[in-house]
């Protein structure tokens, strides 16, 4: 884990920063666009209290979730409720840590729900995420988009720019999007 994405989340997480939950439509964004997992791998990364990767279990895939935050993981696995597929939760900094670590190869869906934004080298993490990926799957972004919030909104410069949200969704053969609010939701596949 680095020291700077652990430096800035684990207070966060430690004193009880809960961050936006998945609501109805989000859950049914997830399952139209990702599909039953069939008992198919899935890694849910930044994955916070663990909301994402357990609907990702509720819909049957093998989910690994990973945090950088020891706090977020011990949240996450500490509301593990019995699912058929129950998540695997690991402390890694996806951006620095050696992957090799994690259970799976490569996962058909691999997920980073409003972590994106906060990525520093956004290029270097989505050739990461490129290897992680078995061929035909999809990245699944959840990510708040630029100029969605009020001028006058304490937190309106928290979305990625049009120039993020172009590095996000090069490369890939099929980008298909859904609005949320101020949130843009990417469904990404080679």
């Amino acid at each position: 884990m680095t020291t700077t994405a652990a430096t800035y989340w684990e207070p966060l997480w430690s004193r009880g920063r809960r961050y936006r939950q998945l609501d109805d439509y989000e859950n049914r964004l997830v399952a139209d666009h990702l599909g039953p997992g069939g008992g198919r791998p899935a890694l849910d990364i930044g994955c916070g209290d663990g909301s994402l990767a357990r609907r990702l279990a509720e819909l049957g895939y093998r989910t690994t979730g990973i945090d950088c935050s020891p706090s977020a993981i011990s949240l996450a696995s500490a509301l593990n409720a019995g699912a058929a597929f129950e998540p695997v939760w690991r402390c890694i900094d996806v951006t620095a840590d050696d992957l090799r670590v994690l259970p799976e190869l490569a996962y058909v869906v691999v997920t980073c729900r409003l972590v994106y934004r906060w990525i520093n080298d956004k290029a270097a993490f989505l050739d990461r995420v490129r290897h992680l990926l078995a061929p035909g799957g999809t990245f699944w972004v959840v990510t708040e988009v630029a100029g969605r919030r009020s001028p006058t909104d304490p937190v309106q410069g928290l979305g990625i720019t049009p120039a993020q949200a172009e590095i996000l969704t090069a490369g890939w053969s099929v980008v298909r999007t859904a609005d949320l609010d101020v949130l843009r939701c990417y469904a990404l596949r080679p």
